[in-house]
């Protein structure tokens, strides 16, 4: 009897504590207000690359991601906070990003991500912020020139697990061979050692490459348009047009101009009309 009633105090016990606990906790993902605590806290937290060059790069100096979308989210935090509010950054990956929006780990995504009809069945997005478009990274001198000439020569492309780039080859290419790497640094070193002849992708990611390897051009113009914009969580309304607001804001004010001057300006083929068009 002694040892009935102990388990049944023990029993009672687990169950008040999971009251509390629930009554305690953090709401659902789906039921939070992502602005409403943002605004409390006075901070968003961002999902960005930190491998690609431009957009969103780790400098090992200062161990900082900095880029064209890191100034955009301080700037978008600034103007939908105010300026005191503080822009968190964390590391994601093409694989990784989504993952870490449905978990609540971040606020959004800024991180090369094109808004495409599969993605929209998942996430909301922004207006478009950036206008990129895929197309290929390969040796100077190489006989590629087009994502055509792949197709011919059945050559092999490489691309990162978790972009629609690799997909997008497919069907302009079919006869083409894929292979895909976990991120761009490891498809750059893929590249060099002669694992494929052209590495595909947006080109405003590849300018970056070919900045940083200048053995290596961007060729073959646009095949795929490719249209990035701030992922968001479903449900999420207030947020998305809070986002939507201080995106108009800056491209009125010129901040957004200045920003995007100051990682592009030195790009060689680089066509500012085209990707900050509205």
């Amino acid at each position: 009897m002694k040892k009935f009633i102990r388990i049944l105090g023990l029993v009672l016990t687990l169950l008040t504590l999971t009251v509390v606990a629930s009554a305690c906790g953090h709401k659902p993902l789906s039921q939070r207000n992502v602005l409403q605590t943002d605004r409390q806290d006075k901070t968003i937290t961002w999902g960005v690359k930190a491998d690609t060059r431009l957009f969103g790069l780790l400098d090992t100096k200062d161990n900082q991601i900095k880029g064209f979308e890191v100034d955009l989210a301080t700037a978008l935090t600034k103007q939908m906070l105010g300026k005191d509010a503080k822009a968190k950054f964390i590391q994601v990956t093409s694989s990784t990003r989504m993952p870490m929006l449905k978990n609540g780990n971040i606020d959004a995504i800024i991180a090369t991500m094109t808004n495409t009809p599969e993605r929209r069945k998942q996430v909301d997005f922004s207006k478009t912020y950036f206008f990129a478009g895929q197309s290929l990274l390969v040796r100077k001198g190489s006989r590629i020139k087009n994502v055509k000439d792949l197709n011919k020569q059945k050559g092999t492309v490489l691309g990162v697990v978790g972009s629609d780039s690799v997909q997008n080859v497919a069907k302009v290419a079919p006869d083409a061979k894929v292979l895909q790497l976990t991120d761009y640094a490891q498809a750059m070193t893929a590249l060099k050692s002669g694992q494929g002849q052209a590495l595909t992708t947006d080109n405003g990611i590849l300018y970056g490459m070919s900045v940083q390897n200048p053995g290596y051009e961007v060729t073959g113009g646009t095949f795929v348009s490719e249209p990035y914009g701030i992922a968001i969580d479903k449900n999420q309304e207030p947020f998305k047009a809070s986002v939507n607001k201080a995106l108009m804001q800056l491209r009125e004010n010129g901040e957004y101009d200045k920003i995007l001057h100051k990682w592009f300006h030195n790009v060689k083929g680089f066509d500012y009309k085209e990707a900050a068009k509205e």
